[in-house]
């Protein structure tokens, strides 16, 4: 296989200026130029670049991906640490989840207690004006 960076972007769904900055920070190599001095890639770029996008759709941060990625070069090595950082991500979700569902319960409040009258009489804008307003923690 030798693609383009269009055609990169096409299999793996990932944009090209994202590709570039992957490059650009080390979680994909920079490839190889072809005579024309356009980069080229192979599989490997294609399946490395799954990997990240489907890691960062499922809210990987960038620094524990590369770690990911580093382990996943060493197939026989303990999954221990892919474990933890797993783990790790996972009470940052029910943590952001936790928040939203606050949020909702803000929200929702909010709009049930609108008179739907005149702005200067709007209780959402009032709690949004004033948080001691707000009934609970709901910091996003």
């Amino acid at each position: 296989m030798n693609i383009s960076i269009g055609e990169l972007a096409k299999r793996s769904g990932v944009k090209v200026p994202t590709i570039r900055y992957y490059e650009q920070i080390g979680l994909l190599s920079s490839a190889p130029r072809s005579e024309g001095n356009q980069r080229r890639y192979g599989k490997t770029e294609v399946d490395r670049l799954n990997f990240i996008r489907h890691s960062r759709e499922l809210g990987f941060e960038i620094e524990d991906i590369r770690e990911l990625l580093a382990m996943s070069a060493e197939p026989q090595a303990s999954c221990h640490q892919v474990d933890s950082i797993a783990r790790n991500h996972l009470v940052e979700v029910e943590r952001r989840i936790e928040s939203l569902m606050a949020l909702r319960a803000e929200l929702e409040r909010m709009i049930s207690e609108c008179g739907h009258g005149r702005i200067c009489d709007c209780q959402i804008v009032e709690a949004l004006a004033d948080h001691g307003r707000c009934m609970g923690d709901h910091k996003h």
